[in-house]
């Protein structure tokens, strides 16, 4: 990945993103940054609370305001716990609607921290592995 960021979609465009939509082929670059950057899991958390948001129209049912809001914290609670456990197979799949193949993602993220890996495996072999002496 190039260190400048790709064009991004207007908010129309990043709102049929968020549910799933897919984007003009301008945009593939900015998916890609979108679902591999430093902090890809806050924006697929973004994305999944902006899917959840139509849920706050049940707060305009009749009824006890405790019950109605119990229910769409409920919801939301749910709804987050499904987005967070599909992340990583959500996101491929995203990048599989722009053109990208499988796992794309995941080696594009490790790609990114392979130089911490290899330093914190360095660490670790200095200070865990015997090294000959006894």
């Amino acid at each position: 990945m190039t260190g400048t960021t790709p064009p991004r979609p207007n908010p129309l465009q990043w709102i049929w993103y968020a549910f799933g939509g897919r984007l003009p082929e301008r945009y593939r670059e900015w998916v890609l940054h979108d679902v591999t950057c430093r902090t890809w899991a806050l924006r697929h958390v973004s994305r999944t609370l902006v899917q959840l948001s139509p849920g706050l129209l049940f707060l305009l049912l009749p009824g006890p305001l405790w019950i109605r809001g119990m229910a769409v914290l409920g919801g939301y609670i749910l709804g987050v716990w499904y987005s967070i456990s599909y992340m990583e197979h959500t996101t491929e799949y995203r990048l599989h609607k722009h053109g990208y193949p499988i796992g794309a993602g995941k080696a594009t993220r490790e790609e990114a921290k392979a130089e911490q890996r290899a330093a914190a495996a360095s660490r670790y072999e200095e200070i865990y592995r015997d090294s000959g002496e006894s």
